[in-house]
């Protein structure tokens, strides 16, 4: 192998702690892997807010090499064996940077990359979880109750700072006087620059997850606020949460007016509340937090590469797109005349919606017992004790029926057993899912069969069940199912059986989506969210309780977009300018979708996306295919001209090909 000599430039703003380096398509910029990328040293005579990163490496000489830039944090196990890329933020444009054949060594010497910025484009995304833990602690709904009278009036900053308690404890430090807490210290650990502990708040201007300031962060009234601790031994890190007076009279330092802890035994679940009291600096219990919290670890046994991510990445001629619903649509509504004739959610109805027209195919995704998953809507299904053939010769009573939820039941039970729909209230079913019956046609098809059995160029709209909380304090469902281990065995399916197909990640819980964010770097996130509805009940967290809420909250997260409920867009049309002015992606969902003249409507509005039942009867065009379909197609064609192009110029005569070189 040849090499040659080729220095990185590159110009970014970074904060103390952190490093610039290069990944790329050979060894040495890591073949893509993060932790074995090539580090840059920045320019001592640059300014500290937007410094010159410098480095200068070998490359493959014979080969064109294609790499990123990213922003990193370095963290050292303490015996400095290893060391780990903790990824802040990194190039997410679709095609990479290139060093091409042509480029002579030292050819960049005199050229200044801007970080995230070429082709035109600027592409910049935070990082994904590798081997570090995110914990998010939730103040909202009016989390905090004070019982001191002289205090419950004043407004008050919340201070979140991780605590390594296997570290020697430092001693306090003394302000005015009174021994306070660490809340003016940096947050301790090791290493000073890490932890690291940003808040957002759903709010516009407040939604980007920042560094907090030295005293916190002020707590509005209906305020919802998250904390975002980064850490690496979750196990090890307890939370110490200060409190402040907002309105003290000291312009410097602001009354410290009480603190409280959270301890690893108040986050026993990777989701879940504590309430835990308040101490005023003289040791006095003066009120209580409420905290809601959420636990995302990465996935285990899967690494993600830096080659390319489709997370952002969104065609302006991607408007419009057509949503099969269920596939070919919901097959089990009150009325049979608007019910698909195929059963929803099987192999057939996915494939009936892709050979019709469909751009995409919505379907849902939860896990059965034995931890495979499958596709199927609703939570529960009722079962006959009988065997398919027993069930179909001699038929059934109600006494023969369970209803039982999906994830008490193995795959070899849900595909074996007699299955009924829950509204199937007189228990006969009109679906061929008897034993002998086209095994396209049977409920609960595995999520690796849909990979494998449909057409790669439709997308796929892949809905993560999960349980929600209702207003009134009730659970769609008791999810025994441990959230990391959930959403790593559907992701990893999906990472794994991918590959090109278009793909997008959708949830109505809030915490899915940030964990489908942060665990994977690869698949855009829609955030599902009904919000202000007359046809569905109020869920507790109020990011899903209206349209612009749920535009902070995906922008806080840096997801794709939302997919809202049709009713609140027909309500207030605006709003769909309202997302687009922040650059986020829209589909829509819901019955009013099923009327052609309200999918060109929404269309005319320039949404994205919408998703309706029955797409041979409800699709605006009489014939139609895939934009994703049609669009291979067209790149395909172009590829085969190009190449007859370059083929026919190198071998036409030299006065044919251009102006002759030499005497």
């Amino acid at each position: 192998m040849i090499d040659r000599e080729w220095e990185f430039h590159v110009t970014t703003a970074t904060a103390p702690g952190e490093v610039v380096a290069v990944v790329g398509s050979c060894p040495q910029l890591g073949n893509w892997n993060h932790q074995g990328a090539f580090l840059l040293t920045k320019d001592a005579s640059t300014p500290d807010e937007k410094g010159i990163w410098t480095g200068t490496t070998t490359l493959p000489a014979d080969e064109e090499v294609h790499y990123r830039f990213f922003v990193c944090i370095i963290l050292e196990s303490p015996n400095k064996q290893e060391r780990d890329y903790v990824i802040r933020r990194w190039e997410t444009n679709l095609a990479p940077r290139v060093v091409s054949l042509k480029a002579e060594s030292g050819s960049m010497k005199t050229h200044i990359n801007l970080f995230g910025t070429y082709d035109g484009e600027t592409r910049i995304d935070r990082g994904w979880l590798t081997k570090e833990t995110v914990i998010q602690l939730k103040l909202c709904s009016n989390p905090i109750q004070i019982w001191k009278k002289s205090l419950c009036d004043k407004r008050l900053r919340v201070k979140v700072t991780p605590v390594e308690v296997d570290l020697p404890e430092p001693s306090m430090q003394a302000v005015n006087g009174i021994e306070e807490s660490w809340d003016v210290q940096d947050v301790r650990s090791a290493n000073k620059f890490w932890p690291i502990i940003e808040v957002a708040a759903m709010k516009d201007g407040d939604n980007e997850f920042k560094l907090q300031e030295q005293f916190g962060k002020l707590l509005e009234p209906d305020a919802f606020l998250i904390f975002q601790a980064q850490v690496m031994n979750p196990e090890s890190v307890t939370f110490l949460v200060d409190l402040y007076a907002a309105d003290s009279n000291k312009s410097d330092v602001p009354d410290h007016v009480g603190f409280c802890y959270m301890l690893q035994n108040n986050l026993t679940q990777s989701e879940g509340m504590a309430t835990i009291p308040i101490t005023s600096p003289r040791h006095q219990v003066i009120g209580q937090l409420r905290v809601e919290y959420l636990i995302v670890k990465p996935i285990s046994d899967f690494n993600c590469d830096m080659s390319v991510s489709y997370a952002r990445h969104w065609k302006h001629s991607w408007r419009g797109l057509e949503v099969g619903h269920r596939g070919a649509g919901s097959s089990f509504k009150e009325a049979p005349r608007s019910c698909s004739s195929i059963r929803e959610n099987t192999i057939a109805s996915l494939d009936y919606a892709a050979t019709h027209g469909a751009d995409m195919i919505e379907f849902d995704v939860q896990l059965s017992k034995d931890l495979v998953p499958v596709i199927y809507h609703d939570f529960y299904v009722c079962m006959s004790m009988k065997k398919k053939k027993q069930a179909m010769a001699s038929g059934i009573d109600e006494h023969d029926l369970l209803q039982l939820p999906v994830k008490e039941l193995t795959l070899s039970q849900l595909q074996s057993l007699k299955v009924y729909h829950v509204k199937e209230c007189d228990r006969s079913s009109k679906f061929g899912d008897d034993a002998d019956a086209d095994e396209r046609h049977q409920p609960f098809p595995t999520l690796q069969q849909a990979f494998q059995h449909l057409d790669p160029h439709v997308g796929f709209n892949v809905e993560i069940k999960w349980t929600m909380k209702r207003k009134d304090g009730t659970y769609e469902l008791n999810h025994p199912f441990e959230l990391n281990l959930y959403l790593d065995i559907i992701l990893r399916s999906i990472l794994q059986y991918g590959e090109s197909r278009k793909i997008v990640l959708s949830c109505f819980h809030p915490d899915i989506c940030t964990m489908l964010r942060l665990k994977q770097n690869k698949y855009p996130v829609l955030f599902l969210t009904q919000g202000i509805t007359t046809k569905y009940s109020d869920y507790h967290d109020p990011r899903t309780q209206n349209i612009p809420i749920a535009v902070n909250f995906a922008l806080s997260i840096g997801i794709l977009g939302i997919d809202v409920h049709t009713e609140d867009i027909l309500r207030d049309p605006s709003q769909v300018a309202l997302v687009q002015s922040k650059g986020l992606i829209l589909f829509c969902w819901g019955e009013d979708n099923n009327d052609q003249a309200t999918i060109r409507y929404l269309k005319n509005l320039g949404l994205n996306g919408i998703i309706y039942d029955k797409i041979d009867v409800y699709r605006v065009k009489d014939t139609k295919e895939s934009i994703f379909l049609v669009e291979a197609r067209e790149s395909s064609q172009r590829q085969i001209v190009s190449a007859a192009l370059a083929s026919t110029s190198t071998t036409l005569p030299p006065s044919i090909n251009g102006p002759v070189k030499g005497n």
